[in-house]
């Protein structure tokens, strides 16, 4: 698969709230970071990535994410996203930059 067939994916998974082939588009401790600082987000890195997208897409029954643009670059996918269903009709913007293995999502970093 491309780069942008497994982002795609996970991004199929996540709508679904699919949590075990959402997960099974990233590597086991998928490592997830700010942008730009780098910083490594401990409560959303390795294991705690697990349990931060099962209460979500418990809690979360109309969760969505629109994809309203992207970039590839190799084996960077940068998404542009409105996200809605998290509270009422508030419809959230973000940014994801995936890199990207031969088979899964090795590296994430959200903009914050």
């Amino acid at each position: 698969m491309t780069p942008e067939e497994i982002v795609d994916g996970q991004l199929a998974a996540y709508n679904a709230r699919d949590l075990d082939a959402f997960l099974g588009y990233y590597v086991e401790d998928v490592p997830v970071h700010a942008f730009p600082s780098g910083e490594v987000l401990a409560d959303r890195s390795g294991p705690a990535f697990r349990e931060r997208y099962r209460a979500l897409f418990d809690a979360s029954p109309d969760l969505h994410a629109e994809l309203v643009s992207r970039v590839t670059h190799g084996r960077i996918v940068i998404d542009q996203e409105r996200v809605s269903g998290f509270q009422g009709d508030e419809v959230r913007p973000a940014v994801a930059l995936y890199e990207v293995g031969e088979d899964r999502i090795e590296r994430v970093w959200f903009a914050v």
